[in-house]
């Protein structure tokens, strides 16, 4: 749990989401909108930070090939890019 202060926020969603926040909240897998869009927030921001430690990782990896001498093969690099590329997209 956050231990910060909270703060009013007004925001505009779809009807759609709208709706299934309402019938979540009525399901008593939640108990409010308001935590269906804190738990939201906090997956994002998770998500946010897995793909930051990622980068950082193939940064590394990129940097200490070209250290060793042995450098990855660009097909190999953008392989993984195109096929990261195409997980996210689905």
């Amino acid at each position: 749990m956050e231990t910060t202060q909270s703060e009013k926020l007004s925001i505009s969603i779809p009807g759609e989401m709208a709706k299934w926040v309402r019938e979540k909240v009525g399901t008593g897998a939640y108990s409010s909108n308001s935590e269906i869009v804190r738990e939201g927030l906090r997956l994002l921001r998770n998500q946010e930070e897995l793909r930051e430690k990622k980068l950082t990782a193939l940064r590394d990896m990129i940097e200490a090939s070209l250290k060793s001498g042995k450098p990855i093969p660009a097909e190999k690099v953008f392989a993984e890019l195109e096929s990261r590329s195409h997980k996210r997209s689905r």
